[in-house]
């Protein structure tokens, strides 16, 4: 069983850059065919989709966050991170990192992480 988990501050300052890290276990981020995203929900709003780091390490990002986010990776940890700059209160979420295969649906979830972007 894959197990994902969200590490990192709770609370960022406007105009700072929030770092997130997502720790696997259970499975091998260079696992083939697989795809290691983020993922963020607003309060009252829908999932977004932020971007992706495959198993190879080729990165893709949505076209409204591609100028200040940046998705990494450490194979020798296992993790993934997100580097998202420049946030404002609009950035205020719950981030999830997630895993999807060849099926393309999501197949596992971290529990998520509020980050509140405030003053």
């Amino acid at each position: 069983q894959v197990q994902l988990q969200e590490s990192g501050p709770g609370l960022v300052k406007p105009s700072q850059t929030l770092s997130l890290t997502c720790t696997v276990s259970g499975g091998s981020i260079t696992t083939t065919f697989y795809s290691w995203d983020w993922i963020r929900q607003p309060p009252g709003k829908g999932l977004e989709w932020m971007g992706v780091i495959t198993y190879d390490g080729s990165t893709y990002y949505s076209p409204a966050l591609k100028s200040r986010t940046s998705i990494s990776r450490d194979t020798s940890k296992n993790q993934f991170s997100l580097q998202l700059s420049s946030v404002a209160p609009e950035d205020t979420a719950v981030y999830y990192c997630a895993a999807r295969g060849r099926r393309r649906e999501y197949e596992y979830w971290g529990q998520g992480t509020q980050v509140t972007v405030s003053s």
